[in-house]
């Protein structure tokens, strides 16, 4: 199977891929709030405590960096690509 059939399959299946991901982060969340299967007694801070607490400042935080890496281009960084009809 080469990659492009791979990319086509997965392509034409893109909604139900979606949900198994979220269905997936959820169950990562409700296991996170077991006390049984992560232990947060040795928590710093009230926040956490809270189930997916480090997941959603992980993604907080990447969001955060994206969206300054744009600013950054868009403030000069960025060249606008140069077309050489030959």
């Amino acid at each position: 199977m080469t990659l492009i059939r791979i990319i086509e399959y997965l392509r034409a299946r893109s909604q139900t891929l979606a949900k198994l991901g979220i269905v997936l982060l959820v169950c990562l969340v409700v296991l996170d709030a077991l006390p049984f299967v992560v232990d947060k007694s040795e928590a710093h801070t009230q926040a956490e405590r809270l189930p997916g607490f480090w997941a959603a400042y992980g993604l907080v935080g990447c969001l955060l960096l994206t969206g300054f890496a744009k600013l950054l281009g868009k403030a000069g960084l960025q060249r606008k690509e140069e077309s050489h009809n030959d």
